[in-house]
């Protein structure tokens, strides 16, 4: 199996480029299941809030499909190339460790299958959670977690644990083979070379909004 991480082998492509693409893929399959046949480069950027020369540089990178005058790009075309761009053409299994609130919503999402993601399991020490189920994926202790990932040979991890604990799973993630880590816990981890972590604090991103908000009422006031 492919490791739905393809892109992190594609050294050429800036990381803003990566961020956008899922955000075209998503509006595409929108727009594709509208009955959409051909689009423009200026129908999604004004979708997606950026310059439809940064669209067409960014679908340059990962699509030969050049589009056609006063028609624009296949849409269908599109949704393929960037699917096997990201990786997205073939599911790549994911475990989770952390099957609190968080973690169990994780479960029951049912989006990462369209983002080319599939948990097939979670893992905790908690025993009122450990042996359920949840969307039909099973909560396992964590004993178990060197055994399973090596066996099913899985390369993403998810870590869904109080701060505290963050870094020791990061560790055992690293000792089991796994190769990308998705961050939820609010602490910063150290990760060897060849380990690629990516973290969300989601307080952070809250605090951020509210922010704006706070900015956005204030304007408000003033144009009063």
């Amino acid at each position: 199996m492919k490791t739905g991480a393809n892109f992190l082998e594609k050294k050429d492509v800036s990381k803003a480029t990566l961020e956008r693409l899922p955000l075209y893929l998503r509006f595409l399959q929108e727009e594709s299941g509208r009955g959409t046949e051909y689009i423009s480069s200026s129908v999604m950027a004004q979708a997606i809030a950026v310059s439809s020369v940064l669209v067409r540089k960014d679908l340059e990178t990962v699509s030969s499909e050049a589009g056609r005058p006063r028609l624009g790009f296949k849409t269908a075309r599109l949704i393929a190339d960037i699917e096997k761009f990201l990786g997205y053409d073939n599911l790549s299994d994911v475990v989770l460790v952390g099957a609190g609130g968080l973690g169990k919503a994780f479960l029951g999402y049912e989006g990462f299958k369209s983002n080319g993601l599939n948990v097939v399991a979670a893992f905790d020490c908690n025993p009122q959670v450990v042996g359920k189920e949840v969307a039909g994926k099973p909560i396992l202790h964590l004993d178990e977690f060197d055994e399973f990932v090596k066996a099913k040979k899985i390369r993403i991890g998810i870590i869904a644990v109080p701060k505290r604990a963050a870094q020791e799973i990061l560790d055992k993630m690293v000792g089991a083979g796994i190769k990308a880590v998705w961050n939820f816990a609010p602490a910063p981890l150290y990760a060897p070379k060849g380990v690629i972590v990516k973290t969300e604090d989601l307080a952070a991103s809250l605090a951020i909004l509210a922010g704006k908000l706070y900015r956005l009422d204030m304007d408000e006031k003033e144009k009063v």
